[in-house]
């Protein structure tokens, strides 16, 4: 297994997608936590002031962009072996479905925690930076803040995991990615804003909450900053998560795997 892990981690190495979608992630990262920053506590903002615990929490967890993009990684890790026609020599070599599977989910969330480290950081610095610039006080302790990107390094590693699962079970890159984006941006936005009692289990809704986002704020749409209900225990996310990446890495081991030897 350990062979394994260390042949996939190799490959996302070697993959310039990797470092592609690590400075993407970056980039939005800044991006949005500079717009959260400039618009806290304006007049109609829905961002309180820096100055409060509230208003900083929300700017320094502005990390939801980051993990999906560690998500799509580990979608094309796993689907781009039916992309390459590498399928048939990787499971020739080894036969069990599961432990390839295994291998490229861990190696998937160790590269995916590397994404929620760069905006956790990022993230972090650029909402400590305007508080430096408009003269306040860091109303959030060091311990706060570091938790905050410890949750972003958790949350985007396990979505990485779920990609795994989601590349498997699909093929198609072109629709693995989109209908990621389609799922985070759209259904659960949707979703989370009709019934609120569903919207701390939606996955990608889940792991922003890890790293410190409330409901609400990591949504598009209808959910954005729609309060109501509380997230659930940090334990209790991270079990639903990885249920679901071993759920559907199971399906696709049963099902759309068998079919790369034909």
């Amino acid at each position: 297994m350990i062979r394994l892990i260390r042949t996939e981690l190799a490959k996302l190495q070697t993959m310039r997608l990797t470092y592609g979608l690590i400075i993407t992630a970056a980039a939005l990262t800044a991006l949005f936590s500079s717009l959260e920053n400039s618009k806290a506590g304006s007049n109609g903002s829905y961002v309180p002031p820096i100055s409060s615990a509230a208003g900083l929490s929300r700017v320094t967890t502005v990390t939801g962009f980051a993990m999906l993009l560690a998500a799509v990684l580990g979608a094309i890790v796993a689907n781009g072996e039916f992309r390459h026609s590498s399928a048939t020599l990787t499971y020739l070599a080894t036969p069990k479905r599961a432990r390839v599977l295994t291998a490229k989910a861990v190696a998937a969330a160790g590269v995916g925690s590397i994404f929620g480290l760069v905006a956790g950081i990022i993230a972090t610095g650029v909402g400590l930076i305007f508080v430096a610039a408009h003269g306040d006080h860091v109303a959030l302790g060091a311990g706060t803040l570091i938790a905050h990107v410890a949750g972003a390094v958790l949350g985007a590693a396990l979505l990485g995991a779920l990609g795994v699962g989601i590349g498997s079970l699909i093929r198609s890159q072109l629709a693995t990615v989109i209908g990621i984006f389609v799922w985070a941006i759209v259904i659960e936005s949707i979703v989370g804003g009709l019934f609120l009692s569903l919207r701390p289990y939606l996955p990608y809704t889940a792991a922003t909450t890890m790293a410190g986002a409330k409901l609400g704020n990591a949504a598009f749409g209808p959910a954005h900053g729609l309060s109501g209900g509380g997230p659930p225990p940090f334990i209790a996310v991270a079990a639903l998560i990885t249920t679901l990446a071993t759920a559907i890495s199971f399906l696709a081991a049963r099902t759309t795997v068998r079919g790369d030897i034909t």
